[in-house]
Protein backbone atom coordinates (compact mmCIF):
# COMPACT_ATOMS: atom_id res chain seq x y z
CA UNK A 1 0.00 0.00 0.00
CA UNK A 2 1.51 3.11 -1.06
CA UNK A 3 -1.20 5.48 -0.03
CA UNK A 4 -2.85 6.51 3.16
CA UNK A 5 -6.15 6.16 1.60
CA UNK A 6 -5.18 1.97 0.87
CA UNK A 7 -3.63 1.96 4.21
CA UNK A 8 -7.21 3.30 5.61
CA UNK A 9 -8.88 1.07 3.98
CA UNK A 10 -7.28 -2.10 4.80
CA UNK A 11 -6.67 -1.21 8.29
CA UNK A 12 -10.28 -1.00 8.64
CA UNK A 13 -11.54 -3.99 7.00
CA UNK A 14 -9.34 -6.01 8.95
CA UNK A 15 -9.39 -3.91 12.54
CA UNK A 16 -13.71 -4.27 11.56
CA UNK A 17 -14.91 -6.99 9.41
CA UNK A 18 -16.88 -4.44 7.30
CA UNK A 19 -17.87 -6.03 3.98
CA UNK A 20 -16.16 -4.39 1.21
CA UNK A 21 -19.18 -2.21 0.00
CA UNK A 22 -20.07 -1.62 3.47
CA UNK A 23 -16.87 0.53 3.95
CA UNK A 24 -16.91 2.41 0.72
CA UNK A 25 -20.07 4.06 1.80
CA UNK A 26 -18.56 5.67 4.75
CA UNK A 27 -19.41 9.11 4.92
CA UNK A 28 -17.32 11.51 7.55
CA UNK A 29 -20.65 11.95 9.64
CA UNK A 30 -20.42 7.78 9.95
CA UNK A 31 -17.35 8.29 11.85
CA UNK A 32 -17.20 8.56 15.58
CA UNK A 33 -13.81 9.68 16.54
CA UNK A 34 -13.77 9.61 20.19
CA UNK A 35 -15.84 6.44 20.04
CA UNK A 36 -13.18 4.71 17.83
CA UNK A 37 -16.52 3.08 15.88
CA UNK A 38 -17.41 3.62 11.96
CA UNK A 39 -21.16 3.33 10.50
CA UNK A 40 -21.98 1.34 8.10
CA UNK A 41 -25.09 0.58 6.11
CA UNK A 42 -25.20 -3.43 6.79
CA UNK A 43 -25.63 -5.64 3.62
CA UNK A 44 -28.34 -8.14 4.81
CA UNK A 45 -30.63 -5.41 7.13
CA UNK A 46 -29.56 -2.23 5.31
CA UNK A 47 -29.85 -0.53 8.51
CA UNK A 48 -27.10 1.77 9.84
CA UNK A 49 -24.74 -0.21 12.18
CA UNK A 50 -22.01 0.28 14.70
CA UNK A 51 -18.56 -1.46 13.86
CA UNK A 52 -15.64 -1.37 15.66
CA UNK A 53 -12.44 0.12 14.24
CA UNK A 54 -8.66 0.23 15.52
CA UNK A 55 -6.92 3.24 16.49
CA UNK A 56 -4.55 2.86 13.76
CA UNK A 57 -7.12 2.27 11.12
CA UNK A 58 -8.47 5.99 12.06
CA UNK A 59 -4.82 7.41 12.57
CA UNK A 60 -4.19 6.69 9.36
CA UNK A 61 -8.19 7.54 7.91
CA UNK A 62 -7.10 10.83 9.80
CA UNK A 63 -3.87 11.09 8.20
CA UNK A 64 -5.59 10.53 4.49
CA UNK A 65 -8.30 12.84 4.98
CA UNK A 66 -5.96 15.50 6.45
CA UNK A 67 -4.06 15.23 3.25
CA UNK A 68 -6.99 15.47 0.95
CA UNK A 69 -9.10 17.31 2.23
CA UNK A 70 -13.03 16.38 3.95
CA UNK A 71 -15.43 15.21 1.92
CA UNK A 72 -19.08 16.94 2.33
CA UNK A 73 -21.02 15.30 4.74
CA UNK A 74 -22.88 13.03 2.48
CA UNK A 75 -20.19 11.76 0.75
CA UNK A 76 -18.00 8.96 0.72
CA UNK A 77 -14.59 9.16 2.34
CA UNK A 78 -12.88 6.94 0.26
CA UNK A 79 -12.56 8.45 -3.38
CA UNK A 80 -10.40 8.49 -6.53
CA UNK A 81 -6.57 9.52 -6.48
CA UNK A 82 -7.03 10.86 -10.42
CA UNK A 83 -9.41 11.81 -12.19
CA UNK A 84 -12.44 13.64 -11.15
CA UNK A 85 -13.25 13.28 -7.23
CA UNK A 86 -15.81 10.74 -7.04
CA UNK A 87 -16.35 7.66 -4.60
CA UNK A 88 -14.11 4.76 -4.67
CA UNK A 89 -16.06 2.02 -6.20
CA UNK A 90 -16.13 -1.77 -5.00
CA UNK A 91 -13.91 -2.69 -8.58
CA UNK A 92 -11.32 0.29 -8.04
CA UNK A 93 -10.91 -0.81 -4.47
CA UNK A 94 -10.60 -4.70 -5.79
CA UNK A 95 -7.62 -2.86 -8.65
CA UNK A 96 -5.59 -1.66 -4.98
CA UNK A 97 -5.61 -5.27 -3.26
CA UNK A 98 -4.85 -6.80 -7.08
CA UNK A 99 -1.78 -4.62 -7.61
CA UNK A 100 -1.02 -5.48 -3.70
CA UNK A 101 -1.06 -9.10 -5.10
CA UNK A 102 1.27 -8.39 -7.31
CA UNK A 103 4.17 -6.66 -5.62
CA UNK A 104 3.28 -9.30 -2.99
CA UNK A 105 3.27 -12.80 -4.87
CA UNK A 106 -0.46 -13.26 -3.12
CA UNK A 107 -3.87 -13.89 -3.85
CA UNK A 108 -5.78 -11.98 -1.37
CA UNK A 109 -9.47 -10.61 -1.81
CA UNK A 110 -11.53 -8.10 -0.16
CA UNK A 111 -13.82 -10.59 1.12
CA UNK A 112 -10.13 -12.20 2.83
CA UNK A 113 -9.96 -9.21 4.94
CA UNK A 114 -13.26 -9.69 6.17
CA UNK A 115 -12.38 -13.71 6.97
CA UNK A 116 -8.79 -12.61 8.67
CA UNK A 117 -10.86 -9.99 10.96
CA UNK A 118 -13.27 -12.78 11.58
CA UNK A 119 -10.81 -15.46 12.64
CA UNK A 120 -8.75 -13.03 14.83
CA UNK A 121 -12.01 -11.92 16.29
CA UNK A 122 -13.42 -15.56 16.91
CA UNK A 123 -10.13 -17.23 18.30
CA UNK A 124 -9.46 -14.49 20.52
CA UNK A 125 -10.05 -16.13 24.19
CA UNK A 126 -11.03 -12.92 25.33
CA UNK A 127 -13.75 -12.62 22.94
CA UNK A 128 -17.43 -14.44 23.05
CA UNK A 129 -18.61 -16.01 20.03
CA UNK A 130 -21.89 -14.68 20.34
CA UNK A 131 -19.49 -10.96 20.68
CA UNK A 132 -18.27 -11.87 17.53
CA UNK A 133 -21.68 -12.44 15.61
CA UNK A 134 -22.74 -9.21 16.65
CA UNK A 135 -19.39 -7.47 15.42
CA UNK A 136 -20.01 -9.14 12.30
CA UNK A 137 -23.46 -8.76 11.70
CA UNK A 138 -24.29 -12.51 10.96
CA UNK A 139 -27.74 -13.30 11.39
CA UNK A 140 -26.81 -16.80 12.49
CA UNK A 141 -24.08 -18.17 15.41
CA UNK A 142 -23.26 -21.48 12.83
CA UNK A 143 -21.83 -18.76 10.61
CA UNK A 144 -19.98 -17.11 12.73
CA UNK A 145 -18.68 -20.53 14.05
CA UNK A 146 -17.10 -21.40 11.15
CA UNK A 147 -14.35 -19.04 11.72
CA UNK A 148 -13.19 -21.04 14.87
CA UNK A 149 -10.05 -22.76 14.32
CA UNK A 150 -7.75 -24.77 16.18
CA UNK A 151 -3.93 -23.26 16.75
CA UNK A 152 -0.75 -26.39 16.42
CA UNK A 153 0.51 -23.75 18.58
CA UNK A 154 -2.53 -23.60 20.89
CA UNK A 155 -3.13 -26.94 21.45
CA UNK A 156 0.32 -27.85 22.21
CA UNK A 157 -0.25 -25.31 25.30
CA UNK A 158 -2.96 -26.33 26.59
CA UNK A 159 -1.53 -29.75 26.54
CA UNK A 160 1.31 -28.81 28.23
CA UNK A 161 -1.02 -27.26 31.01
CA UNK A 162 -3.29 -30.32 30.95
CA UNK A 163 -0.07 -32.81 31.43
CA UNK A 164 1.44 -30.38 33.94
CA UNK A 165 -1.93 -29.66 36.22
CA UNK A 166 -2.18 -32.24 39.57
CA UNK A 167 -4.47 -34.68 39.50
CA UNK A 168 -7.84 -34.35 41.53
CA UNK A 169 -7.45 -36.63 44.54
CA UNK A 170 -11.29 -38.60 45.05
CA UNK A 171 -12.36 -37.79 48.69
CA UNK A 172 -15.58 -38.86 50.68
CA UNK A 173 -17.70 -36.10 51.94
CA UNK A 174 -17.63 -35.81 55.87
CA UNK A 175 -20.64 -37.58 57.39
CA UNK A 176 -20.26 -40.78 54.71
CA UNK A 177 -19.23 -43.99 56.05
CA UNK A 178 -16.42 -44.97 53.68
CA UNK A 179 -17.13 -48.89 53.69
CA UNK A 180 -20.71 -48.32 52.67
CA UNK A 181 -19.07 -45.61 49.87
CA UNK A 182 -17.00 -48.57 48.67
CA UNK A 183 -20.12 -51.23 48.37
CA UNK A 184 -22.04 -48.70 46.47
CA UNK A 185 -19.98 -46.89 44.13
CA UNK A 186 -17.13 -49.97 43.84
CA UNK A 187 -13.05 -48.74 44.37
Amino acid sequence: MNHDRDRAAVLLYVSSGARASELLGVTPADVDWPAQIVYVVSKGTKLREPIPASPQALAVLAAYLDAMGMPAPHEPVFRTRRGPDKPLTYWAMRRVIQRANDRLGTNWSLHDLRHTAAERMANDPNLTLVEVRAILRHADLATTGRYLHARVEDLFDALQAHYHRPRVQPSIAPGYDPDDFMAVFGG
